[in-house]
């Protein structure tokens, strides 16, 4: 598994989530209440995540992806973005499902969202990828993934937080404990891999003929 990978696709299905509430049926409210909660939650654990698991080893990495000034100034702007989806988010939950101004506060949502998401794409998970091995992508994966599935039936209790002082608070030169983990995981797949290729070759038909 790829943390890249994974906050990828659940970019796609919350546009594909948002899709779907643009084409449902106006006036099936209980329908479009049901939609909207399970997209609400995918939003805010999604968002909870990147900020526990993401984020933290992106400062501590990364250099500033494409058109980002530096890898502070990209992880500030998506935890502002963050508080921005969050506070349209609770526009809707104070809106009578289906009437116009639901409809207004959910595009609101949709267009913090959709910004969000193509700034993540083009700038923190392009520096990620660039300076991240993929044993480290792979663990934060599992921890992100973990997270949500425990978190998923019910939501979170959404807290915003003060960019800067989230920036401040994580910045670190030291390798945490999911970093050391890759780490051994990645130094024991170099060691193993030699003798896994000598095994190979020495059971193969062409080294059987030789």
């Amino acid at each position: 598994m790829d943390i890249t990978d994974v906050i990828l696709r659940q970019h796609d299905e919350q546009r594909r989530m948002f899709a779907m509430l643009e084409e449902w049926p106006r006036d099936d409210h209980e329908g479009l209440a049901a939609i909207w909660k399970r997209l609400e939650i995918l939003l805010e654990v999604h968002a909870e995540a990147e900020e526990r698991y993401f984020y933290p080893e992106l400062l501590r990495l990364g250099t500033g992806g494409a058109d980002a000034e530096s890898v502070d100034e990209e992880v500030e702007d998506a935890v502002k973005d963050h508080n921005d989806i969050r506070k349209a988010v609770r526009k809707v939950g104070r809106c009578r499902t289906g009437s116009d101004a639901w409809w207004t506060a959910v595009v609101d949502a949709n267009v913090h969202n959709s910004d969000h998401m193509a700034e993540e794409e083009r700038q923190d998970l392009a520096d990620f990828r660039q300076r991240a091995s993929l044993e480290l992508r792979h663990e934060i994966a599992l921890q992100f993934l973990r997270y949500e599935a425990i978190r998923w039936a019910d939501g979170i209790t959404p807290r915003d937080k003060d960019p800067e002082d989230y920036v401040e608070g994580r910045r670190t030169t030291k390798a945490s404990p999911t970093a050391k983990k890759a780490a051994r995981a990645a130094k024991k797949a170099a060691t193993t891999a030699p003798a896994r290729a000598a095994a190979s070759k020495k059971s193969s038909p062409e080294a059987a003929d030789g």
